[in-house]
């Protein structure tokens, strides 16, 4: 609780907590102000509007608590999560929670952040009310606030007396401003709770079943009209010709089809994509078939020719060129331990593209009204989606209103869906009318910013003990942070500003392992870059990183001759840059050996390794997520392969998973669930290729997830040692694929570097 208390005291330092009523009969609100001090009372304060929305919600007269969710919803439920962080400070009945989605602008939900950013906040937003509650309670029942406490929402004097937060609520008699010294003296409970930590329904399972809830394809409004994007033979760089005076665009053959409008066209003016042509019309058929039949002199720009081997292949001579690139990661001298070794291990591993493909299509509605733009979108990025749509307008950002919906799937792609939004909105300030984008399934994988092609190379070098001297990982790829965020880029160990190197995509070639040389190279594929625009795909990008780095490890173990598990252990050491710190990695590299443990015991591991015979074999990872964010997590695979055919059927998998305090434990079970699917998903059947720069699958009969008859038995083992919250949404990801590597390697002895484990991978190597 130490550890929990000095976050606490960091974050809220700089904010005061407001609990008052805005207008009579309009029930408590409980905000912030952010802001060096607050004028008046809190009451004033909301009247006025001068409070932050970052974390807050209302206790209506009749008792009901209404939490305000500054966060995307996309089927993780985080609402429920942060409604139970404030529910259990507030000591409210769970059976008076709401939620509801405002539309917020200061908005990021990603980087399965969600629970670690809220969790003290919400918490002391909570416990501010239930204090204010306290003060204005024990006043109506003549006590001092020493002799009352609250209980499902009532505040309960000594003896017996009591007074409902409703009753206080509709008196309007509670207003307290928190200042600096009194934030500082709150704290949050240190256990015996009764709303954290337990398997509580979603409470937005009713308006996602029944109807209610509303997702960005389910919005319409009045006077609208459909937009469909005519798009070139290549996913970016293509813009319409000029020959003379005569413009590149004939739509003469779409003015035949009965409901067409009219097209708009434009180059994108923030470089997201290169150039819009919009076919309009008064219904979405007639938007496809209109925007199929407009022709389009198209100058193809410079990936006309580009394939998916092309950009490998860019890839390999990157990695070959020892000055490419710049240093993520260093710790000792790891080329020149690397030499002297006596034993050297060297591997290559690659991993191709691949598609978010959530369920609900990109989609966008967009008007203007008295001079405000609005856009109905599902995002997962709002503070940034808001100034962008601002510039692409000609707007100020305070111009600009995102209303937010539910997300029918993100995984990333939602990060980016500035390639629907702003089309939407150009064109509806082009004809002055409402303008309804909807991505088709062929555009949705055909235009994705994709998990990039990536390249790596992984040397070790060990002494004639087997003890691992030096460890070297070079990573190729596109990078989604240059692309997207360039804000998150880094000055390399070895190049300083000359060459910035991208946390996002290397996470995972820093682990905690304690090898006392050791490097990471990131290595931006500038090839990748122009013709396939890397995204942010769920497991933060770090999944290719794990699938190398953990499979590579396994080929160390077999070489020295010691189990997975006990090289793993040996290399876990919580010392120097692995000993962890306050608050998020506290314990360093002995969590991630706990998770270890934990994993092995409930499978047998060290029993069933090597000894299963008939073609089955079990396998192991662990990862730790961001290294300053860790979730700790272990995965075990057990697998079948049919040396016939080649296929591998995974029989069980396993993951054990360390979350500090998980606040929901039947939400941190489903997504830990859904994560391991996900990764089972990219590990064996996901794959897209790239021919004259624009992919090859359309639809979901070539690009082809997961069904659910290849579902295996998902046993999940959550550890919760009370230690700050942390997420859960994308790890499991990142364990699946090297687990099931090394287990097909226990059990026919060949080892996978490429994904998907296809079966003619499978018996090809097999022949070898």
């Amino acid at each position: 609780m130490d550890t929990i208390e000095g976050k606490m005291q960091s974050q809220v330092s700089r904010r005061h907590f407001l609990v008052g009523t805005a207008a009579a009969g309009a029930g408590l609100t409980i905000g912030c102000v952010i802001g060096p001090s607050v004028l008046g009372t809190a009451s004033e304060a909301f009247a006025a509007n001068n409070y932050s929305p970052t974390m807050l919600y209302t206790i209506s007269p009749a008792g009901i608590v209404t939490v305000h969710v500054n966060k995307s919803e996309m089927g993780q439920h985080v609402g429920t999560a942060l409604a139970q962080e404030i529910a259990e400070e507030l000591e409210v009945d769970w059976k008076n929670m709401r939620l509801d989605y405002p539309d917020f602008t200061a908005f990021f939900t990603g980087g399965s952040l969600s629970i670690l950013s809220t969790f003290m906040g919400a918490c002391q937003a909570g416990a501010a009310g239930r204090m204010a509650l306290l003060d204005a309670g024990a006043k109506e029942l003549g006590v001092t606030p020493s002799d009352v406490h609250a209980e499902k929402g009532w505040v309960i004097a000594k003896g017996g007396k009591k007074i409902s937060y409703a009753q206080l609520v509709a008196s309007g008699k509670v207003d307290k401003v928190y200042k600096d010294d009194e934030l500082k003296k709150i704290a949050i409970k240190k256990g015996g709770y009764k709303i954290l930590g337990k398997p509580l329904l979603a409470l937005d399972i009713p308006a996602k079943t029944n109807g209610r809830a509303l997702f960005g394809i389910d919005y319409f409004v009045d006077n609208m009209v459909y937009g469909k994007i005519v798009r070139p033979p290549v996913r970016i760089g293509a813009k319409p010709k000029k020959t003379g005076d005569k413009d590149a665009i004939d739509d003469s053959e779409a003015k035949k089809i009965p409901g067409y409008l009219s097209y708009v066209a434009m180059p994108d003016p923030l470089g997201v994509n290169t150039y819009y042509v919009i076919a309009l019309a008064n219904n979405f058929p007639t938007a496809i078939k209109a925007a199929r039949a407009i022709k389009v002199d198209w100058d193809l720009g410079p990936n006309a020719n580009v394939s998916s081997d092309d950009i490998l292949q860019r890839a390999k001579e990157l990695v070959a060129d020892p000055n490419a690139g710049g240093l993520y990661w260093l710790i000792g001298d790891p080329k020149k331990a690397y030499d002297a070794a006596p034993v050297k291990i060297d591997a290559e591993y690659v991993t191709p593209l691949a598609s978010h493909v959530p369920i609900e299509p990109m989609n966008a509605v967009a008007f203007f009204d008295k001079g405000t733009l609005h856009l109905y979108s599902g995002s997962q990025l709002q503070a940034a989606h808001q100034p962008m749509l601002a510039a692409a307008t000609g707007l100020k950002p305070a111009q600009v209103v995102i209303h937010q919906m539910y997300l029918g799937g993100g995984f990333g792609r939602r990060l980016d869906d500035d390639d629907v939004m702003i089309p939407a909105a150009l064109a509806a300030k082009a004809i002055g009318r409402p303008v309804k984008i909807i991505y088709t399934r062929d555009e949705d994988l055909r235009n994705d910013f994709y998990r990039s092609i990536t390249y790596q190379r992984l040397r070790a070098g060990l002494d004639t003990k087997g003890n691992v001297l030096a460890l070297r990982h070079d990573v190729c790829m596109a990078s989604s942070a240059q692309r997207a965020a360039p804000a998150l880029l880094t000055p390399s160990k070895d190049k300083g500003n000359k060459y910035k190197v991208d946390s996002s995509s290397m996470s995972g070639s820093d682990s905690w392992y304690g090898i006392p040389n050791y490097a990471a190279r990131d290595i931006t594929n500038d090839l990748g870059q122009r013709a396939t625009p890397p995204g942010f795909l769920r497991s933060v990008s770090t999944a290719w990183t794990f699938f190398a780095l953990e499979s590579f490890l396994d080929e160390l173990a077999r070489k020295t001759g010691k189990s997975p598990v006990q090289l793993r252990l040996a290399l876990l050491t919580a010392e120097g840059p692995n000993a962890g710190s306050v608050p998020m990695s506290v314990g360093g590299a002995d969590r991630i050996a706990a998770v270890i443990k934990k994993a092995a015991k409930e499978t047998d591991f060290e029993k069933k390794h090597g000894r299963l015979g008939s073609g089955r074999g079990i396998g192991l990872a662990a990862t730790t997520h961001f290294r300053d964010t860790p979730t700790w997590t272990c995965g075990i695979a057990e697998v079948a392969v049919d040396k016939s055919s080649g296929e591998i059927k995974v029989e069980h998998f396993t993951t054990a998973i360390d979350l500090g305090l998980p606040v929901n434990t039947d939400g941190a079970l489903s997504q830990c669930e859904g994560g391991t699917l996900f990764g089972l998903s990219l590990a064996m059947y996901e794959q897209a290729t790239m021919h004259n720069g624009l992919l090859d699958q359309t639809n979901f009969d070539t690009y082809t997830p997961i069904r659910m008859a290849q579902v295996p038995e998902v046993t999940i083992h959550i550890l919760a040692n009370g230690h700050t919250p942390v997420g859960v949404g994308e790890p499991a990801v990142t364990v699946v694929a090297p687990a099931i590597s090394n287990a097909v390697y226990d059990a026919v002895g060949i080892r996978l570097r490429h994904l998907p484990f296809t079966p003619d991978k499978v018996k090809a190597l097999l022949k070898s």
